[in-house]
């Protein structure tokens, strides 16, 4: 199932900067695994903000909101994820699309 997430972080400024630092670096290794593993297809910033788009392709809506509370910035994060589905005009395959 392909889903599409806008994740806006919003970490506390008051928060230790060490902490936030680890936290982030967790989050990119764990995000790289996952698209290693073919789950986070695609990430794209969005400009002006501490924010991303993705697209994950992963077996279920359950697993999806596992691998989105595993994030360790989860926590910090306003989350919105909206379901995808083949289009009937598109000349690719779903499989084919990611």
């Amino acid at each position: 199932m392909l889903f599409h997430v806008h994740m806006l972080v919003d970490i506390p400024l008051d928060l230790d900067k060490t902490y936030v630092e680890e936290l982030k670096a967790k989050e990119k290794a764990l995000s790289q695994d996952l698209q290693r593993q073919g789950k986070w297809t695609h990430i794209w910033r969005i400009a002006g903000q501490y924010a991303n788009i993705s697209i994950f392709n992963v077996a279920s809506a359950g697993e999806l909101h596992d691998i989105l509370l595993s994030l360790p910035l989860y926590p910090f994060m306003q989350v919105e994820v909206t379901a995808l589905c083949q289009h009937y005009s598109s000349v690719k395959n779903e499989e084919d699309a990611h």
